[in-house]
């Protein structure tokens, strides 16, 4: 037996890495269809060891699948499975459209979405046609091919009657056509994103170029669009002016005030507006809005006050991150990670971040960093009161912008002042609002730790000078540096903990649905 699952698609990443790993689950061979894609889809199928078919351009479904059936045909398949990779379809739902055709009962299976309707989800095609309500059935794409059939498919129609050409050509060549029940899936979860009034803020300076492409893709559910035009000395401020979309709401800074304080006056007139949840997508066009429902959905459903995109959890999802950004990016990590105290985070300079009403009123946002560092001194804020806040797994995303930070001098300036709200943080979170011990741990530490590597610095220039040096300046040496160490450890110990308390009840890590 060999089954092979054919995948076209087009611009999925949000979908594609759980659907080809639960896939790989059910069939031999994996090949993926890149429909001219401008995202990571490819990237991410080929770092999962999947055959990647690349058309130059967008070509549209039906020349997908025809490029689907023309690769599988080289593989002999037993079995052909189709399914495609905007997250309806279910991968746990291909034993039940490929056992009738393993056991003989049908030549092609079609998956039939669960519905009320009054026809018969295991009826055969000739029970009621290929007309009216079973369109809706024969449409789903999500099937099953024996081998016998892959030669009478003729290709000839449109994207929006292909499935049912195929159907046709099945039936009209003698073969046996059955449906399977399965499930609808909703990976937007419309029903839930319309119970909550979205904002999204967009800051932008000089972006003229990409700002009308990111206001563009900004789906229909967000109710409002805040968008911050930072001082920028382009045509930004004219291309804003021109778009005509009535959910926009533009705030016109005179002078550069900074990507943080863009940031924070979106969020200070969403909070007039009485928006439920507010998201962050900047004005580059660099943040996939097909992620968006990903980053609200764990606030919505009240598992994370803050949720932000993490886009080094996965080496297939690292694609066109150089090595220096990378570098940097996981050095920041480390730093956050103590300065903030969510050890579970990474990536903390992902700024593709959503975050409840509710943390919004509290974290203070007057206090909030104006440089690009506004983002770590979020997380540090939202800490100390005590907010759940998650990591979205999703793709690097670089277009045509590129980024102008000086790494150097970006990790001194933000590494400076994580120092500074780190104490803040020990102060606020461990002694005015509550109290732990951990604190004196991590003040006896950053004493220990500095007087010891200076006292050890002072030994071996003594020795090195033939200074007459105790003997038991190194024992002693030694104990403070130990000491000072343990003091450390047992500090970050307590504060994982603390972070664990304020993670109960909600998620560490929001992957694929």
């Amino acid at each position: 037996m060999n089954v092979v699952a054919a995948i076209p698609a087009y611009n999925e990443e949000v979908n594609i890495k759980h659907i080809i790993k639960r896939a790989k689950l059910y069939v031999d061979h994996i090949i993926l269809v890149d429909d001219g894609c401008s995202d990571a889809t490819a990237y991410i199928a080929m770092n999962m060891g999947v055959k990647v078919i690349r058309h130059g351009d967008n070509l549209g479904k039906a020349a997908a699948l025809q490029t689907a059936f023309e690769e599988a045909r080289k593989l002999n398949p037993s079995v052909l499975v189709t399914l495609y990779a905007n997250g309806f379809h279910n991968p746990d739902d291909i034993p039940a459209i490929l056992n009738p055709v393993l056991s003989g009962d049908a030549d092609v299976v079609n998956g039939a979405y669960v519905s009320s309707s009054g026809i018969g989800l295991e009826a055969n095609f000739e029970d009621f046609g290929v007309k009216g309500k079973g369109q809706f059935f024969m449409s789903s794409g999500f099937r099953a091919y024996s081998s016998k059939t892959l030669d009478v498919f003729k290709f000839t129609k449109g994207d929006s009657s292909i499935e049912m050409e195929l159907i046709d050509d099945a039936i009209n060549s003698g073969f046996k056509v059955r449906e399977v029940p399965i499930k609808i899936i909703d990976p937007v979860k419309r029903e839930l994103l319309a119970s909550k009034r979205i904002g999204v803020v967009v800051p932008a300076y000089n972006e003229e170029r990409l700002i009308k492409a990111t206001i563009d893709g900004i789906p229909h559910y967000i109710d409002r669009i805040y968008v911050i035009n930072d001082a920028s000395t382009d045509n930004t401020a004219k291309v804003i002016e021109a778009l005509n979309d009535p959910r926009m709401f533009v705030i016109t800074h005179e002078s550069n005030k900074g990507v943080g304080a863009a940031i924070v006056n979106g969020y200070k007139q969403a909070l007039k507006e009485e928006m439920d949840v507010v998201a962050v997508m900047a004005g580059d066009n660099q943040m996939n809005p097909a992620q968006l429902p990903k980053l609200l959905m764990p606030i919505i459903e009240g598992r994370a006050d803050y949720t932000k995109g993490n886009r080094l959890f996965s080496e297939e999802y690292r694609g066109g991150m150089s090595g220096l950004r990378l570098f940097g990016n996981s050095i920041l990590t480390f730093i956050t990670k103590i300065g903030s105290g969510y050890w579970n985070i990474m990536d903390p300079q992902n700024g593709y971040t959503a975050i409840s009403k509710e943390a919004l009123a509290e974290i203070g946002l007057d206090e909030i960093y104006t440089y690009y560092g506004y983002c770590n001194h979020m997380l540090v804020r939202l800490n100390a009161f005590g907010f759940r806040t998650i990591d979205v797994v999703m793709p690097a995303r670089y277009g045509k912008e590129r980024s102008t930070i000086k790494y150097g001098p970006y990790i001194g300036k933000v590494s400076t002042m994580l120092f500074k709200k780190f104490l803040w943080r020990l102060k606020m979170k461990y002694m005015i609002l509550s109290f732990h011990p951990l604190v004196l741990f991590y003040i006896l530490s950053m004493i220990l730790l500095p007087v010891g590597v200076l006292l050890g610095v002072g030994i071996i220039i003594g020795w090195l000078m033939q200074w007459s040096v105790s003997s038991s300046f190194p024992i002693l040496d030694a104990l403070i540096v130990v000491s000072g160490a343990q003091f450390l450890l047992f500090a970050m110990l307590f504060d994982m903990q603390e972070s664990d308390k304020d993670m109960r009840g909600g998620d560490r890590l929001y992957r694929e649905q």
